[in-house]
């Protein structure tokens, strides 16, 4: 069985699954240079629970967690099967790790999940299990669920999660563009880049004080939460990987990153 990376990824707004652009290409060339995963996990900013809360469902449906968008966004579906079993083992790792998990019988699949799924395996034939966040605890908190669920990795689990490395939509209204970046944008993303590069952890759980302009990047920590799972999936001892993909309307960064443990990383030798 080969041993998987981790992967958080910006997944943008839904129109990403009928406009691609820069980002998918980026996912299709992430997705073809794994191994196929048995089954995914994702951890998706867009469901809030007060605890862990992990997907159930023998067929989850696609949900549709927006408004007014074009009708043919609301005609696409992502039809992948759940994987019961490895929700259960979800919900085992998590409590071993005393974070007691609820199982939810008939969540679906929001956009954080559907839409880089689409991108990353278009004909939704893996299994997947989306996992909650929860806004009111922090990145140590999101760290510690991906270090439970880092043994998933080595049974050909994929462990996501799906976010966005800023995220501040009241700059919808600012006037920035392709051509006129926030100035905000670069310093936040370079620092996130730097830290993963250099291991400090302990600097990235703390972003909210050390990264430059982390409030203004972030006003609310949902949307960076699922890379802090997606980090402790990847163990202690990491190699982390920025995949460019560029910075929609001049503000919102879509940076991935593909997390490599030590097996992993080993294993692709």
């Amino acid at each position: 069985m080969n041993t998987l990376p981790s992967l958080f990824i910006s997944h943008g707004s839904p129109m990403t699954a009928l406009h691609p652009g820069r980002v998918g290409e980026r996912l299709a060339e992430t997705a073809a240079s794994l191994p196929r995963p048995k089954a995914i996990v994702i951890a998706t900013a867009h469901w809030l629970a007060r605890q862990p809360s992990v997907g159930g469902a023998a067929q989850p449906e696609t949900v549709y967690d927006f408004y007014g968008f074009p009708r043919e966004l609301y005609e696409l579906r992502y039809p992948a099967p759940g994987a019961p079993e490895v929700t259960t083992q979800v919900a085992h790792l998590l409590g071993q790790a005393g974070l007691t998990a609820a199982i939810d019988p008939h969540h679906g699949l929001d956009h954080g999940a559907w839409v880089p799924l689409r991108l990353l395996y278009p004909h939704a034939d893996i299994p997947v299990v989306p996992l909650s966040i929860q806004p009111h605890l922090g990145p140590a908190h999101h760290y510690a669920v991906g270090r439970a669920l880092a043994p998933l990795r080595e049974q050909g689990v994929l462990v996501i999660g799906s976010g966005s490395i800023t995220h501040n939509l009241h700059d919808l209204r600012a006037g920035f563009s392709e051509s006129n970046e926030a100035p905000y944008v670069r310093p936040f993303i370079g620092w996130f880049e730097q830290k993963i590069q250099a291991g400090d952890v302990d600097a990235l759980l703390d972003y909210r004080r050390q990264a430059p302009f982390a409030e203004r990047a972030h006003p609310t920590d949902e949307h960076l939460l699922p890379l802090y799972v997606a980090l402790g999936a990847a163990g202690e001892h990491f190699d982390g990987r920025r995949i460019d993909a560029g910075i929609d309307l001049g503000f919102l960064a879509m940076d991935c990153y593909r997390f490599d443990g030590a097996t992993a990383a080993v294993t692709a030798q």
